[in-house]
């Protein structure tokens, strides 16, 4: 393993401390591949969502939720047409969320992920009547559509990685898909050394 930094104790990237750093801590050692990097932020919209997503996080840190999160992105960005590619499993919750856009100004396309509904024999999945999910076209219609930015809410594991892969938008994610923990993930994280031990 070259990078390691989820076992590391110190976080001196965190606190400007490098002197301290491990010996292998990629933001003490890798200088000059940061700083190619760090060109990057130099593009328009790198920039520009860099800039507004710091200012977002520092407003008020900790006291928002991840809706007003969004939306306040959304507004100091100026974008005017969101997308929501959502699970059938939500939406109510998308419903409710495409409400919330609207009353802030945004005008907003929803595509649901069994759009098409094409059979599951299409991915190799026999005896199945229910549709398979269909990223792809998620993201090909609000292309289509030309959305300024997405919103992704429940897409499955994998299903999210097509859409993420062929959304044109930028794109971000209101709720991840956990059926267990009420879409909440991180749950078997904080059990992993109790109930959920032998379960993650």
């Amino acid at each position: 393993m070259r990078y390691t930094c989820a076992y590391c104790q110190k976080h001196s990237c965190h606190k400007g401390d490098l002197e301290n750093a491990p010996l292998n801590c990629p933001t003490k050692n890798e200088k000059e591949n940061l700083d190619k990097i760090l060109e990057k932020y130099d593009e328009e919209e790198n920039y520009k969502i860099a800039h507004v997503s710091a200012e977002v996080v520092m407003d008020n840190y900790g006291a928002k939720t991840r809706v007003r999160e969004i939306v306040d992105f959304c507004k100091q960005m100026e974008y005017k047409k969101l997308g929501l590619a959502f699970c059938v499993g939500l939406a109510k919750e998308a419903g409710i969320f495409i409400q919330i856009l609207k009353n802030h100004g945004f005008e907003v396309e929803s595509v649901i992920c069994k759009l098409g509904s094409v059979n599951r024999e299409k991915i190799g999945i026999e005896g199945c009547d229910v549709p398979m999910c269909n990223p792809i076209a998620q993201a090909e219609f609000l292309n289509k559509e030309k959305t300024e930015f997405n919103i992704v809410l429940g897409l499955c594991v994998g299903h999210d990685t097509l859409f993420f892969k062929y959304s044109e938008a930028p794109v971000t994610v209101l709720a991840v898909k956990d059926r267990a923990l009420a879409h909440n993930p991180l749950g078997a994280l904080y059990l992993a050394d109790g109930y959920f031990k032998n379960k993650v």
